[in-house]
C-alpha cells in the first residue's frame, strides 16, 4: 500500500468512478460523514436501496434532518468510531474525505467499526485527499492536515495488515474543485460548522491573496489528488 502516487494525472468524476467499482444497485449503504448530503443524494439516485447517512457535526445533522425528499435515506447523528448500526447490516460503507476528520486516537476503532457493520464480502470505499496540489497549498496556510491524513492512511494500512479488512485495490486520480470567487471559498471552506477557522486579519488576507492567484474570469479551478482505498470484509 502507498499513500500517494505522484504520477497519477487522470482527472475524473469520482462518483462515476465509484459507480464502476462498487455494486451499488440494491445495496444497503452506510455513509460516514455525509456533510450536506450532496453525495448522499447522488447515491440515492443511483441504485442504492437504502442509505444510512451519519454525520458527527450536530449543526449540519440538524439541517439534514429537514431534508424531506429522500425517502430511502435515514440521517443519523454519530461518528465512525461508534457507528449506531447492527453487526453485518450493510453491503457498502463509504467515506468521502472524512476518515482524516476522525480523532487520531479513534481511527483504529473506526476501522474496526467499519468491518463490524459490513456483511462478509461487503466493501468499504474510503477516499482521502492526498497531501499535494495547489488547493492544499492554500488550505495548509490555516489548516495543515499532513499529520491527520498520514494517520488516516496508517489506520487503513493497519486494518489490512491485521486482517480486519482485505485490500481490494488502491486507486489514484485527480478531481476538480471549482469556486466562483473568494466569497464562495469562504462559504464552503472557511465557514464550515465542523471546524472553527477563526483567522487573524493578516492570515485571512494572505489566504485570500494565495487563492486569488488562481482566479480567472471563469473562477478558480483546482485539481485535487485523491487516493481511494477499496477494502472488503473477509468472507
Amino acid at each position: 500500500m502507498k499513500i500517494a502516487d505522484p504520477q497519477a494525472g487522470d482527472v475524473i468524476d469520482e462518483m462515476e468512478f465509484l459507480e464502476e467499482v462498487l455494486p451499488l444497485v440494491g445495496a444497503q449503504v452506510l455513509e460516514l460523514g455525509c456533510g450536506s448530503a450532496f453525495k448522499t443524494r447522488w447515491l440515492a439516485g443511483h441504485g442504492a436501496s437504502a442509505i444510512t447517512a451519519l454525520e458527527v457535526d450536530r449543526t449540519q445533522h440538524e439541517k439534514n434532518l429537514r431534508i424531506d425528499d429522500l425517502p430511502t435515506v435515514t440521517f443519523a447523528y454519530g461518528g465512525a468510531e461508534a457507528i449506531p448500526a447492527e453487526d453485518a447490516s450493510h453491503d457498502l460503507v463509504v467515506m468521502f474525505k472524512s476518515l482524516h476528520h476522525v480523532p487520531v486516537e479513534a481511527m483504529e476503532r473506526a476501522m474496526a467499526e467499519v468491518a463490524r457493520v459490513l456483511r462478509p464480502g461487503g466493501f468499504a470505499y474510503i477516499s482521502e485527499p492526498v497531501y499535494a496540489g495547489d488547493f492544499n497549498e492554500v488550505l495548509r496556510l490555516f489548516h495543515d492536515e499532513r499529520e491527520v491524513r498520514e494517520a488516516a492512511f496508517a489506520a487503513v494500512r493497519r486494518a489490512v495488515e491485521s486482517g480486519t479488512l482485505e485490500l481490494a485495490g488502491q486507486h489514484f486520480f485527480q478531481t476538480v474543485s471549482l469556486f466562483a470567487d473568494f466569497a464562495q471559498f469562504e462559504e464552503r471552506i472557511l465557514n464550515v460548522t465542523h471546524t472553527d477557522h477563526d483567522l487573524a486579519p493578516e492570515l485571512h488576507a494572505e489566504v485570500k491573496r494565495r487563492f486569488e492567484a488562481h482566479l480567472t474570469a471563469d473562477g478558480a479551478r483546482f485539481l485535487t489528488p485523491i487516493r481511494v482505498d477499496l477494502l472488503r470484509r473477509p468472507s
